[in-house]
């Protein structure tokens, strides 16, 4: 009697949950309605700059994540508000942090990462010149060879 009352319940389960399941299925990407060829290019523009918060290395313009998309939205909405590229950059950078920038604005918090390079590159040239120096200088202090240690080397 137990075996045929089990299946009921956890089928009943099944299709609730089928059916929470179908509603967090993706939207599809309603592309957005520009007024004009310059608030589209400003768009383009501006997304390109900013950093997809989900994705590794993606702007927000190339970027298909759910985020990405309500990203974009966000950032139409403020454009059609008035709000200049500083002003909209302000508001995400406030809400996801510096990473949401490509070029991050140079601050005390980032300059390792504005100047970390060129000192990475200018110790190892410093690194490979005393090496260098060091070994021609260990070259000068031997003595010079004879007609006959010369004869094997050619």
């Amino acid at each position: 009697m137990m075996r045929g009352w089990l299946p009921a319940p956890i089928m009943l389960l099944v299709l609730l949950f089928a059916g929470v399941i179908h509603a967090q299925s993706e939207a599809p990407d309603v592309p957005p309605t520009f007024r004009n060829v310059a608030e589209e290019q400003r768009f383009h523009a501006l997304t390109s700059e900013l950093r997809c918060v989900m994705c590794q290395n993606q702007s927000l313009a190339d970027s298909n994540a759910m985020v990405a998309r309500d990203l974009r939205r966000e950032v139409l909405g403020l454009m059609h508000d008035g709000k200049s590229d500083a002003e909209i950059k302000q508001f995400l950078v406030q809400r996801y942090g510096e990473f949401v920038l490509y070029r991050p604005r140079m601050e005390r918090s980032t300059w390792l990462l504005w100047f970390g390079p060129a000192v990475l590159v200018l110790g190892a040239g410093i690194g490979v010149w005393r090496i260098v120096a060091r070994n021609a200088a260990k070259a000068r202090a031997l003595p010079p060879l004879d007609n006959d240690q010369e004869e094997w080397w050619r």
